[in-house]
């Protein structure tokens, strides 16, 4: 499509394009909207296996493609998508405790689903969002 601009990064983000023919993120006007983060290494692509882990992971990987695309990461976050394999208190603890770590400065607006499965076997969770960036855009990046 004309006019927007997709990004992938180093690692998981090149092998999955080339691989599911996807990518990371992509910026539409002041916006960067990230493809769902899951808590895989951003490396190797293994998956932690703790709930808590792939969550505190996920979150990594959101800020990684943010940055990734030329935004400045989790502070211009406006809204989230997490979808759950296992939706239960730890799921919804961690992911809590890292909006109070990522977000501490403001409330982006948060829709929580519980799913069957996710794209790969060993997915518990995954989280879109989407960020505004309009210093970005007006850079060029």
């Amino acid at each position: 499509m004309s006019g927007l601009q997709y990004y992938a990064y180093p690692g998981v983000g090149v092998r999955n394009k080339k691989t599911f023919k996807y990518s990371q993120a992509v910026r539409v006007g002041d916006n960067i909207e990230c493809a769902g983060q899951g808590g895989w290494n951003p490396e190797t692509g293994e998956f932690y296996k703790e709930i808590d882990a792939q969550i505190d992971q996920a979150f990594k990987n959101v800020e990684l493609t943010l940055k990734d695309a030329g935004g400045k990461g989790w502070e211009q976050v406006y809204r989230v998508n997490s979808y759950h394999v296992s939706i239960n208190d730890e799921a919804l603890d961690a992911m809590v405790r890292n909006f109070r770590k990522w977000v501490p400065d403001h409330e982006p607006i948060w829709t929580c689903v519980g799913v069957t499965r996710l794209g790969e076997d060993d997915m518990r969770v995954e989280i879109e969002v989407v960020a505004h960036d309009p210093e970005g855009r007006a850079a060029g990046r």
